[in-house]
């Protein structure tokens, strides 16, 4: 729950798992062996790797090249009703579902041994699945929890229930390798203690934010009716104010991702002087980190004012807070009722969404985000062939040497810093399709007929799991996530890249495609996520992970003169009306993507220039420059509701796709050469106020 969704901190999580895609080949290399220099029969879309039937012929590339490759999907395709939005994750995501389905399905129609994984496994997702059971129960699974809060009678039980894991509070706990010492973990303190999903909603007027705040406190007023708690509407009023409080306390989402600022090493005894008015004895003690001897405070100031906050409230009035909070952040697991309402209000209201998933596709998303490692290796035995991580090796080595190149012939990097940023490189680790080492789940108990203390005892498992860690070296095998993971990352305090076995499948990586597809889609996505080692944050870390700065002042300030323009292309995008792009907060993104789509391009002559003398193919009447460029936009293909589209402008570090699409090609000067962009047509930006980073 709380502390275990903020085991990275908010502050660290662009910086610790910055998502992406990426992919690329190699002379003599597995990967090479499974692309061919003619039209694959196979390909998974189209007849090479892209459907080119969801373009618009009639848009110039030049004026608008998202809507020339996906105009036709973009018009025609219909978001489904359960969902905010739909990319080309979604189809995967999709697929992985049904496919982990079938793995739970399996494991839980057997007769598992007590203490299994085929038991924990099967009778969490029976728990979850028996809605009946949950409907029958009602409120009373909150009722000895709720008691418990409305009982507390002192300060010390007070400071307990407010570190707690299932509590909300003012600050959020994890435990991370620490950035200093990158062998050695580190317990983290960050800014906590709102409901909605950032300041903004709290603290702007225009737009709907003003009627999303009016659904919260009406949100807020049915889950007390729901239990059974009177004066629900008189504490909705209370805790909107209270938690407004909190929000102008609390950082912008670009500060929160700003590692130079959030680097507040501190002893406990720094920590309690920095905000006396919390005990942070009692709270460690609940906890467990009373034997820390560092904690990484992300926002100081923020904690500062929380504690005051916290301190002037009246206590009976935190008790309310804090079973508003329970109940919330445990709704899901209640009868419908309480299920409903939380859906109502997260989902459909704040993103809008038409219909409720069934419940077996969410149940399947509970044991990913809980039990995922428990199928994670059945999932890979059946759905991940060898071939495919031979091929991705040699697409990521590609890569490397590419940025290699690159990095070489940089003009605008002194030698100093340029010998730096190569050392960095040569130190990268790759992590393709599964882990090495598993979650140890042996001492999670799952019971067959309770879901509300299931859900408790993951919870209490994940944080445990992770204070284990504490005075421990840093285990580098471990995954933040499951193998059925769509998705993609780099860690820049372990130097590590990683992509799963749910994300090696087209559109992404087809060994069956054109090369030019495969290096446009997955080699783009190895790209930018190697690229996240030297944007404007993995920049501030060294080759072993630690914070160090390692740039002269002259490579500096070119690196920043260059992200200042690319800053400022962003902010000018406005995907709905009156809300911009954030170039600071989308900058580590941005940089992932335009860097990604260099390092690719250049791998892809690479392999050009090493198998077919720097030509390749004209396939029905693409070059294969043209090919590689729409391969991306197909990657990027990708719409969203407009709720869920203002939520992500205020907190997500990632452009819209619509814009991850048009936003890099502009900058490069193949993609002009390609489409024979001119400066009639509306993207065209001349050669100078082109960004050229890596």
């Amino acid at each position: 729950m709380k502390k275990t969704d903020l085991k990275l901190g908010a502050a660290l999580v662009a910086l610790a798992a910055a998502a992406s895609l990426a992919g690329c080949a190699e002379k003599n290399t597995a990967a090479e062996s499974s692309q061919q220099t003619a039209p694959a029969p196979h390909a998974a879309y189209g007849d090479w790797g892209v459907d080119t039937t969801q373009g618009d012929p009639s848009v110039r590339p030049g004026d608008d090249f998202a809507r020339y490759a996906n105009g036709k999907w973009l018009d025609t395709f219909e978001i489904p009703a359960d969902l905010p939005g739909y990319v080309s994750f979604t189809k995967l995501r999709l697929d992985a579902e049904a496919d982990v389905r079938a793995i739970i399905e399996e494991l839980a129609a057997g007769e598992a041994a007590p203490g299994s994984l085929e038991q924990k496994v099967g009778d969490y997702f029976k728990t979850w699945m028996n809605e009946d059971a949950a409907n029958a129960a009602g409120a009373a699974p909150l009722k000895s929890h709720l008691d418990a809060i409305y009982a507390i009678d002192d300060q010390d039980k007070l400071m307990r229930a407010l570190a707690s894991i299932d509590m909300n509070g003012p600050a959020g706990f994890g435990v991370i390798p620490d950035p200093a010492d990158t062998t050695q973990y580190i317990a983290f303190v960050g800014q906590a203690g709102i409901g909605l999903p950032d300041r903004d909603y709290y603290l702007k007027s225009d737009g709907k934010f003003p009627a999303y705040r009016d659904a919260y406190k009406a949100y807020i007023a049915k889950l007390f009716d729901l239990a059974g708690i009177e004066g629900g509407a008189a504490k909705a009023d209370a805790i909107l104010a209270f938690e407004t409080q909190i929000a102008e306390a609390h950082w912008t989402q670009e500060d929160s991702r700003n590692i130079q600022k959030i680097y507040n090493p501190m002893s406990a005894e720094e920590l309690k002087n920095l905000a006396p008015e919390i005990d942070w004895s009692a709270m460690f003690d609940e906890i467990g980190l009373s034997s820390a001897p560092t904690f990484l405070v992300a926002q100081p100031s923020a904690l500062d004012k929380e504690a005051e906050i916290f301190a002037a409230a009246d206590q009976a009035f935190l008790k309310d807070w804090l079973a508003f909070h329970f109940i919330s952040n445990h709704a899901e697991y209640l009868s419908s009722d309480f299920d409903n309402a939380k859906w109502e209000f997260f989902t459909k209201t704040l993103r809008g969404v038409e219909e409720k998933r069934e419940r077996w596709k969410r149940g399947v998303n509970q044991i990913d985000a809980s039990l995922g490692d428990a199928v994670g290796q059945i999932y890979v035995q059946k759905h991940f062939p060898s071939s495919s991580k031979s091929a991705m090796d040699g697409l990521v080595q590609n890569l490397v040497d590419a940025l290699h190149e690159r990095l070489e012939q940089n003009e605008w990097m002194d030698e100093e810093t340029r010998q730096q940023a190569l050392l960095k490189l040569s130190t990268f680790e790759p992590r393709i399709g599964y882990p090495t080492k598993y979650t140890d789940y042996s001492t999670l108990e799952i019971s067959g007929d309770d879901l509300f203390e299931n859900a408790l005892a993951l919870s209490d498992f994940a944080w445990r799991d992770q204070i284990a860690n504490l005075g421990k070296p840093v285990d580098r095998e471990r995954w933040d996530y499951p193998p059925q993971t769509v998705n993609a990352s780099y860690n820049p305090l372990l130097n590590q890249i990683t992509f799963p076995a749910g994300i090696l499948q087209p559109p992404f990586f087809d060994p069956a495609a054109d090369p030019a597809v495969n290096y446009g889609a997955i080699g783009a996505v190895i790209g930018h996520e190697i690229g996240h080692g030297f944007d404007d944050q993995g920049r501030e870390f060294d080759e072993k992970g630690r914070i160090r700065n390692w740039w002269t002042e002259a490579s500096n300030a070119a690196f920043k003169e260059r992200t200042d323009k690319f800053g400022a292309q962003y902010d000018a995008y406005e995907p709905v009306p009156g809300a911009h792009i954030s170039g600071e907060l989308t900058m580590g993104e941005n940089i992932g993507d335009l860097g990604g789509l260099q390092m690719a391009y250049a791998a892809y002559h690479r392999y050009l220039d090493a198998n077919s003398g720097g030509e390749a193919p004209v396939i029905d009447g693409l070059t294969g420059d043209q090919r590689f460029f729409l391969a991306w936009a197909q990657v990027w293909q990708g719409k969203y509701r407009e709720d869920e589209l203002r939520q992500r402008l205020e907190t997500d570090p990632h452009s819209p796709p619509y814009f991850r699409i048009n936003g890099p090609v502009r900058n490069l000067d193949a993609w002009y050469d390609a489409f024979d962009v001119t400066p009639d047509d509306d993207l065209y930006l001349p050669p100078e106020e082109r960004v050229r980073i890596w």
